[in-house]
């Protein structure tokens, strides 16, 4: 670890600088498409702003570089470096829906040091350091038990039957159809930030993020880590920034999900016609 400063001390310094940008987060909702960066994918122009601000005032207050989604940034497996998504659930905020956020992570080597969340069209902020706990808002959570995936809530990432690449849809389809056979409650936000801070927080059992980049997940791995879950890919292999996919979970849930996931095999052996995603 490279790490030079108190990451208590850096987390007050990120919440500072979350907390500034909520009335613009706020105004910008229903903002169309800027920049199209690829099938069902594209950027708006409060995105694009926002990361500039955010990356600019974090390496004033901190001293530290930053890596966003929209502009890049130094390598994340080596020494401290922010990692941003000025807008997670990019599809959401720009239709109105308020399931749409602000992920930032501290990495330290690639690992997460601490996470942050910030909800601002529901009213949630989560922010943890490594060691814990989980704070919603300030206030310290209890840590998450034990639980079943009968009893839970699961949160699912995106799912097109048609799309194909590492995770096809056709795999993605059975996963929904296995955990729906244990558990009746499955939810697809369309957002994994939202997905991992609810795991954190308790609010779902677990999630399934079929997704691997890192200012996608990195935040919430820390949050959920913070919380006492579990987090592996998807083969159970344990989270790095490198890894290709999230499952996270309370204790227990996620072995359950892991167990059902085992059975479906490699999802890189499923038939991968139609489109890229």
């Amino acid at each position: 670890m490279t790490l030079s400063r108190d990451p208590r001390e850096l987390l007050v310094v990120a919440s500072e600088l979350l907390d500034g940008v909520h009335e613009r987060f706020v105004s910008g909702v229903g903002a169309p498409s800027a920049v199209h960066k690829g099938p069902d994918d594209f950027a708006t122009a409060v995105d694009l702003e926002l990361e500039k601000r955010l990356t600019g005032e974090l390496r004033d207050r901190t001293g530290i570089d930053v890596h966003g989604e929209e502009f890049g940034g130094p390598d994340l497996g080596s020494g401290p470096v922010w990692v941003l998504d000025p807008i997670d659930g990019t599809f959401n905020y720009s239709a109105g829906l308020p399931t749409a956020g602000t992920l930032l992570a501290l990495l330290d080597d690639g690992v997460p040091v601490l996470g942050l969340t910030w909800l601002p069209l529901v009213g949630r902020r989560y922010a943890a350091v490594a060691d814990g706990p989980l704070l919603e808002g300030g206030t310290p959570l209890p840590a998450l038990g034990r639980t079943s995936l009968a009893s839970s809530i699961v949160g699912l990432g995106a799912l097109n039957i048609d799309s194909r690449g590492r995770i096809p849809g056709a795999y993605r389809l059975q996963v929904l159809a296995q955990l729906s056979r244990v558990s009746s409650r499955i939810r697809i936000h369309g957002s994994t930030g939202v997905d991992l801070a609810f795991t954190a927080a308790g609010i779902l059992g677990g999630a399934v993020v079929f997704g691997h980049n890192a200012w996608d997940n990195a935040a919430g791995v820390a949050l959920v880590r913070a919380a006492g879950g579990v987090v592996t890919d998807l083969g159970g292999k344990p989270w790095t920034v490198t890894s290709d996919s999230v499952l996270a979970g309370a204790p227990g849930v996620h072995g359950e999900i892991l167990d059902i996931l085992g059975s479906l095999g490699d999802p890189r052996s499923e038939p991968s016609g139609g489109r890229t995603q």
